[in-house]
């Protein structure tokens, strides 16, 4: 992994790499943490629906039963170099209860409708309030695109999706 003679991205460069990122990964890293048993983190498929974050997971799982107890989560792209960490609060849909427009986006992105199967599922929405975006320790220093549920750097957005 080379770490030396990366190029410093301004801000609107790193926030478009993130969207690009979030509308293309597959996986993500989710962090919870139970008061009384600590932290967990475990990897989950997830979808971006141009303002949240989608993924779906067992409903007796750790993360379901931390979320529940605790919202507050963080989520991180799984790159080492090229780091995006999302926070936020989860909220958790019943695999019945979900708004039909993610689970349709869901299913179509997988090809897995948690529906079908006999066990439990929730879905887990979190509208990111903060997101670092960094590439090597160049890009530490302004790492925060997003602030308070507001992209920086960008124009209002429409429809939570964020204008170019």
């Amino acid at each position: 992994m080379e770490t030396t003679g990366t190029a410093r991205r301004r801000t609107a460069e790193r926030t478009r790499d993130v969207l690009e990122r979030l509308g293309t990964e597959r996986d993500v890293w989710v962090a919870t943490a139970h008061p009384d048993h600590g932290p967990h983190q475990v990897p989950l498929w997830f979808l971006w629906d141009g303002r949240a974050v989608w993924m779906c997971t067992g409903a007796s799982s750790a993360t379901v039963r931390n979320l529940r107890r605790e919202p507050r989560v963080r989520l991180s792209l799984p790159d080492t170099f090229d780091v995006v960490l999302l926070q936020g609060e989860a909220e958790c849909f019943p695999d019945r209860e979900v708004p039909a427009e993610a689970a349709q986006a869901y299913a179509g992105k997988f090809g897995w409708d948690p529906s079908a199967e006999e066990g439990s599922f929730v879905y887990v929405r979190v509208v990111p309030r903060t997101v670092r975006a960094w590439r090597g320790e160049p890009e530490l220093r302004g790492r925060v695109v997003m602030r308070d549920g507001v992209w920086l750097d960008r124009r209002p957005s429409t429809a939570g999706v964020p204008v170019t």
